[in-house]
């Protein structure tokens, strides 16, 4: 097994809002953003019940440049990169964590007016 594969995401979803890039005094840039991936459940009632997750996503250099200059609100992208987690205090001093996506690579896509999801 290589490195490459220990710590890799793949996810597709819709960015909930659009990229917010930052830019820092050394150069580097970062984007942020969330994304929205659906997965459905039959529960109990046997009925079909939708069920949303919103993942953090990150980049940085390049890639959040290009992310910044191509995305928008409502877009489907493709993401590939690896799964972090950090935490910090807030100013009441209490821990918070979160887990991101250090995203690698991304690719936009492109619906076609006569694509349709069927739902299986």
């Amino acid at each position: 097994m290589t490195n490459s594969i220990r710590n890799s995401v793949q996810l597709i979803g819709n960015l909930g809002k659009d990229v917010v890039l930052t830019n820092f005094d050394n150069g580097n840039k970062k984007a942020a953003l969330t994304v929205a991936t659906n997965d459905f459940f039959i529960n109990a009632k046997g009925e079909k019940v939708k069920q949303i997750e919103w993942h953090n996503i990150v980049a940085w250099g390049k890639t959040a440049e290009l992310m910044a200059d191509s995305l928008s609100k409502g877009v489907e992208v493709a993401n590939h990169g690896k799964l972090t987690s950090r935490s910090y205090a807030d100013k009441d001093g209490s821990t918070k964590y979160i887990t991101e996506i250090i995203v690698q690579d991304f690719y936009k896509i492109a619906r076609q007016a006569s694509d349709e999801v069927v739902d299986q």
